[in-house]
C-alpha cells in the first residue's frame, strides 16, 4: 500500500523559511512527476511546483525565485526550500507523486494528507 509521509511544515514569522519532505513507500516500481500543492482557507487547491523524472521544473509564479523544489531518487522522497515566506503562502500544503506500482503498467497519482504552513506577519 503505497503511503506518502510528508514533514516540515509549521508556524514562521514572514521573510522566514521551511523545508517540507514528502517520503513515498510500498510497492512502488517507479515514480514520475512529483509536486507539491497548496490549499488556503476558502480557496482552491492550487499547484505550487512539480518535478518530472526528467528533471523538469515548473513552478506557480506567485512563488517563482523563493521557493525550490528539488528530488531524491534513491530515497523517492520530493522537497520543498521555501524562503521568503509571507503571509499568503499560509496554507496546507500537499504532496503529490504520480507512480507505477510493481505489476502495473501506467502511472497513478497519490496524495499526501497534508502539512499545515502558516506565515505570520
Amino acid at each position: 500500500q503505497v503511503q506518502l509521509v510528508e514533514s516540515g511544515g509549521g508556524l514562521v514569522q514572514a521573510g522566514g523559511s521551511l523545508k517540507l519532505s514528502c517520503a513515498a513507500s510500498g510497492g512502488i516500481f517507479s515514480i514520475n512527476a512529483m509536486g507539491w500543492y497548496r490549499q488556503a482557507p476558502g480557496k482552491q487547491r492550487e499547484l505550487v511546483a512539480r518535478i518530472t523524472g526528467g528533471g523538469g521544473i515548473n513552478y506557480t509564479d506567485s512563488v517563482k525565485g523563493r521557493f525550490t523544489i528539488s528530488r531524491d531518487n534513491a530515497k523517492n522522497t520530493v522537497y520543498l526550500q521555501m524562503n521568503s515566506l509571507k503571509p499568503e503562502d499560509t496554507a496546507v500544503y500537499y504532496c503529490n507523486v504520480n507512480l507505477v506500482l510493481y505489476g502495473y503498467y501506467s502511472g497513478k497519482d497519490y496524495w499526501g494528507k497534508g502539512t499545515l504552513v502558516t506565515v505570520s506577519s
